[in-house]
């Protein structure tokens, strides 16, 4: 079966500030780097939390290849000898770098080697004696496999990332570390929705479900509203694609009322406005499931008018692909509808 197109959007990537950071203090003040982004122009849509998790928030993306050339630089055989941990959490920074760039260019080779970076901190790395550094490098580890998995819709990945995030919950248990453990859940869920689309498997999609809801133990609208509501909206995701695959209206109510809440959340804590249209754009596409399968030509001429209005209300700041799924979806519902109007 095909799935619909839902949307979602990232949480902050901590780990990539730490790495850049990290860059920045080994330079020891002997250059100045200009790391500010710039917001001098009002940009009509940046589309930021969109991108993915190595996305650039706080930070001009020019600095990423000067980062990557001095931690490349450090990365001596003499260091590891002498001081294999610094040397790890170089490597843990470098792996980091590397992604954003890859993610940046798409480039499965610049991930590929964030990748071997990250395996690499771990060999100087354990559970028993660093449990902390050892728990961060499984989590990178899990981060880079997820995104270029997704990027190549290759499965051994997506279970590569769903394995290493789940050692990193070893370390980070709830009790232990709440903020850790929440957001390994969330992306946790995120590799089990990739993965059980790409399987087209309700068992992977089930278990995307309960990370989903697992992190949401984590989070607070106050203190972490744009993970509170990526995960809100995440889990309707999940849910939505799980409901299609097993034609469950239960499922879909379910989703839809995720859907609402993340749109309320971006809404209450003012978020970036567009993810608040993405959270309602999906809410609108799960409406429009839930009105074929139930084939309710009210609820359908309800999904139509709200099409209408995101299209004409939010044209601009809908992203292009977003706007043609919205356009279709609108045309899908009015078929839908004559075909309800017909009597039988």
């Amino acid at each position: 079966m095909n799935f619909s197109n839902n949307y979602i959007f990232y949480p902050n990537n901590s780990e990539l500030v730490n790495a850049i950071d990290h860059y920045k203090i080994l330079l020891n003040d002997q250059s100045v780097v200009d790391d500010a982004p710039d917001n001098s122009v009002t940009v009509k849509d940046v589309f930021i939390h969109t991108r993915g998790n190595f996305e650039l928030r706080r930070f001009n993306t020019s600095i990423l290849e000067p980062a990557r050339e001095s931690l490349e630089s450090l990365l001596t055989e003499k260091l590891r000898e002498q001081e294999p941990l610094q040397w790890a959490a170089i490597q843990n920074s470098l792996g980091n770098i590397l992604a954003a760039l890859g993610q940046q260019r798409m480039d499965v080779g610049l991930y590929e080697k964030a990748i071997t970076s990250f395996n690499l901190a771990l060999e100087e790395y354990s559970q028993e004696s660093t449990p902390s550094e050892w728990a961060t490098s499984q989590y990178n580890l899990g981060t880079a496999t997820q995104a270029l998995g997704r990027q190549q819709d290759d499965s051994k990945l997506l279970k590569a990332s769903v394995d290493a995030y789940t050692d990193a919950l070893l370390v980070w248990t709830r009790e232990k570390m709440p903020l850790e453990w929440a957001t390994t859940m969330y992306q946790l869920g995120a590799s089990f929705h990739s993965h059980g689309k790409l399987l087209k498997g309700n068992r992977t999609l089930e278990k995307a479900i309960v990370a989903f809801k697992n992190a949401l133990v984590g989070f607070d609208a106050d203190s972490h509203a744009l993970e509170l509501a990526a995960t809100h909206n995440s889990r309707g995701a999940a849910l939505h694609n799980l409901a299609e695959s097993e034609e469950s209206v239960e499922r879909l109510e379910d989703a839809i009322r995720s859907y609402e809440t993340a749109l309320t959340v971006c809404m209450e804590q003012q978020l970036p406005f567009h993810l608040a249209v993405l959270c309602r754009v999906n809410r609108s596409t799960a409406k429009g499931v839930l009105a074929e399968l139930t084939k309710d030509l009210a609820a359908a001429d309800e999904v139509a008018d709200d099409f209408e209005l995101i299209i004409e209300c939010f044209h601009d700041i809908l992203q292009p692909l977003c706007l043609k799924h919205c356009k279709r979806q609108l045309e899908h519902t009015q078929t839908l509808m004559k075909k309800l109007s017909v009597p039988a």
